[in-house]
């Protein structure tokens, strides 16, 4: 579910570059935020600290309640990072814990 979700939002940030009507831009932020939100829940269940706190990040700065005014070309910037981002993330391997030997002499 992860992936589709990543798959998803890039897709919707790379579309962002578009010259799009206004009510797609105001999805995108409203999409966004739940999805950032879900997959910031999905790394508190993994125990992931630093996943959550950039997944919350994002899903404020994505937020639709209160516009953070940037600017198209930065706002394009940020889509274009954003959705790097995700995509890298999909395929970066999790980091396997390695459990201490038992230190007992």
């Amino acid at each position: 579910m992860n992936k589709v979700i990543k798959v998803a939002l890039s897709l919707l940030f790379f579309l962002c570059l578009a010259d799009m009507p206004y009510g797609y831009y105001q999805l995108v932020r409203f999409l966004a935020f739940i999805g950032f939100g879900y997959l910031a829940y999905q790394a508190k269940q993994e125990n992931n600290n630093t996943t959550i706190i950039i997944y919350a990040a994002l899903a404020l700065l994505f937020q639709p309640f209160f516009k953070i005014a940037l600017g198209r070309e930065l706002w394009n910037i940020v889509d274009v990072l954003v959705a790097i981002g995700l995509i890298i993330s999909i395929f970066k391997k999790k980091k396997t814990t390695m459990e201490k030997p038992n230190s007992r002499k």
